[in-house]
């Protein structure tokens, strides 16, 4: 799908495989990684501000190390700036491929064109980079993510949703929203007001509550971009007596989201399977580095060309499936997750 000219150029000798599908090349000529060559992959992450990044990180390492592979990671902090900093050191290494977690999804266009000029090739992992040109997205289903959250709060009769989302400089978020607001549509429910958070910063989820608590009492549901926003709202809704009343839902599993579950001051969390996504866009970007071609079943539009898209699917999780789908898959321990619930006897954990 990106079988674009320049890259027919670079890559003759494959230039069959970079035209069929959806199938994309590294940039580089493969003759240059030869088996001798130790790969370096170059990551730079948005910053680990939130949980599940540590996670995608160490998975993703690890997965690279034992495709021999190393791995130069990189963090932002969340800021665009040192984003692109950290993206034109890793390009100066002449990297062999580069992988970006992007802080602003529009504002690397520029500084990637220096890697398309250097043939390396770039992986958007998990929010797809505007105009970037990237060899490959991968991220989860994000208008799947928005249906989920949707239809869980429309299985509870609410009426009316607060939207208490990520900033728009993250091009999930729309996409969440998109398949949120579908659900909220589909069954006649209104959205009284929708703010956006910038930087994922969770203590705004908060503020909002306090600012607008009149609304909050009106509403029947909150809908949360992540858990970390939902976290704040629950902190938030606890001083009105309203945790456990409002329904909440939020996206990522993380640990506090999966005890206010079992505890029931929040209604339910999309579970993402990051170990799975991390493993894939390891093996995908060491494919990439050496000039091998990747087969998608699908693109999306980056604004300037068909980027070749792998999804992975979501899973809605509530306090009936917590012990199934989290524990069992080993993505929390149930020692965590119930530390604050009540065991038979009556006894409680309580957090250190």
């Amino acid at each position: 799908m990106k079988g674009n000219v320049k890259r027919i150029a670079a890559l003759m000798l494959m230039s069959s495989l970079l035209l069929c599908g959806c199938g994309n090349g590294g940039k580089k000529q493969q003759e240059e990684s030869t088996s001798d060559d130790v790969i370096e992959i170059g990551m730079c992450f948005d910053s680990f501000v939130i949980e599940r990044w540590e996670k995608d990180r160490d998975v993703f390492v690890d997965t690279a190390a034992t495709l021999g592979a190393t791995v130069n990671v990189q963090n932002a902090n969340g800021d665009v700036a040192k984003q692109i900093e950290q993206i034109d050191y890793l390009i100066e290494k002449n990297v062999d491929c580069l992988v970006v977690i992007p802080v602003d999804c529009t504002a690397l266009k520029d500084v990637l064109k220096k890697a398309d000029a250097k043939r390396i090739p770039v992986v958007s992992y998990d929010r797809l980079i505007g105009e970037g040109n990237s060899d490959l997205y991968i991220s989860f289903d994000n208008e799947e993510v928005g249906r989920m959250l949707g239809e869980a709060i429309v299985a509870t009769g609410a009426k009316s949703v607060v939207m208490i989302c990520g900033p728009l400089t993250d091009n999930n978020v729309p996409l969440v929203n998109d398949g949120f607001t579908k659900v909220m549509e589909q069954n006649n429910v209104e959205i009284v007001d929708t703010v956006y958070c910038e930087g994922w910063k969770a203590e705004l989820g908060g503020a909002y509550v306090y600012e607008n608590i009149s609304t909050i009492q009106q509403v029947d549901a909150i809908m949360c971009g992540n858990d970390d926003l939902a976290a704040s709202v629950i902190r938030a809704l606890a001083v009105s007596q309203l945790a456990g009343v409002k329904p909440v839902v939020g996206q990522d599993a993380d640990l506090p989201a999966c005890q206010h579950i079992v505890e029931g001051t929040q209604l339910m969390t999309v579970y993402k399977p990051v170990g799975k996504l991390a493993e894939q866009a390891a093996q995908y970007s060491v494919k990439l580095a050496k000039g091998e071609t990747i087969e998608t079943e699908a693109a999306l539009s980056d604004g300037m060309v068909d980027v070749p898209y792998v999804a992975v699917a979501p899973v809605a999780v509530t306090a009936d499936n917590m012990d199934k789908v989290i524990i069992e898959g080993g993505f929390h321990t149930k020692e965590d997750v119930y530390m604050n619930v009540a065991d038979e006897d009556g006894k409680t954990e309580e957090k250190p």
